[in-house]
């Protein structure tokens, strides 16, 4: 069912990437592909066989992978130097919906302030939160409802503030996820739920398009 691309994992962070590939893989998606830095594809073929590897060495190489994707999960393990910034910078560019997590949250912050999507999923720590939102991480947890809120206004689509009671804002309003417990903050639990935010993605772009309505207007 549908195809999820993952990019992400620059050189010495391949880890992540894999962990988001695994993740969309074992809940069901058809097809999924990962563009990743060179020297991580042997790692993948061991770990994932079943995932198609792209070796990507800048932004060239990945300018075209998100156009043959359903869906684009784009930040595990994607780092904040060049290299990121260019893969980020192809999956930007395409018309794709995305799932936009890690390293690439810091990115937007940084390059993209402005940037306004209404197909994507932001999945923020209050750490990043407060870099998109431009105050600190003390504002976000005094009111941590307001700032999903506000983030969701300003950058569109569906916001994720996580943490202990995760917050789900979106244009309909706002939800509270009951579900989770303290061993969810080990690392690699995010770039997981990236990959399970892209199979639940591809699911409703999939469903949209057979009954003919989109998934961002859901009440």
């Amino acid at each position: 069912m549908g195809h999820v691309l993952v990019m992400g994992g620059a050189p010495g962070f391949g880890g992540a990437a894999l962990l988001a590939c695994q993740a969309a893989a074992r809940l069901g998606a058809g097809k999924v592909s990962l563009a990743t830095a060179p020297e991580h594809i042997t790692a993948s073929l061991v770990r994932c066989p079943e995932v198609m590897a792209h070796a990507v060495r800048g932004g060239a190489e990945a300018a075209e992978l998100p156009n043959n994707a359903d869906v684009v999960v784009v930040g595990p393990g994607l780092g904040q130097a060049a290299w990121g910034q260019a893969v980020l910078q192809s999956a930007m560019q395409s018309e794709a919906p995305l799932v936009v997590d890690a390293d690439g949250l810091n990115l937007l912050a940084r390059q993209w302030p402005d940037a306004r999507r209404e197909n994507w999923i932001l999945t923020p720590h209050p750490g990043e939160a407060a870099r998109l939102l431009g105050c600190s991480v003390k504002d976000i947890q005094a009111d941590r409802p307001a700032a999903a809120q506000a983030l969701q206004r300003a950058r569109g689509g569906v916001v994720i503030l996580k943490g202990a009671g995760s917050l789900i804002a979106g244009p309909s309003g706002l939800v509270v996820c009951p579900y989770g417990n303290p061993g969810m903050a080990s690392g690699g639990m995010g770039d997981v739920l990236s990959g399970m935010l892209g199979l639940w993605l591809l699911s409703a772009v999939m469903w949209s398009s057979a009954l003919g309505w989109q998934p961002w207007c859901m009440h």
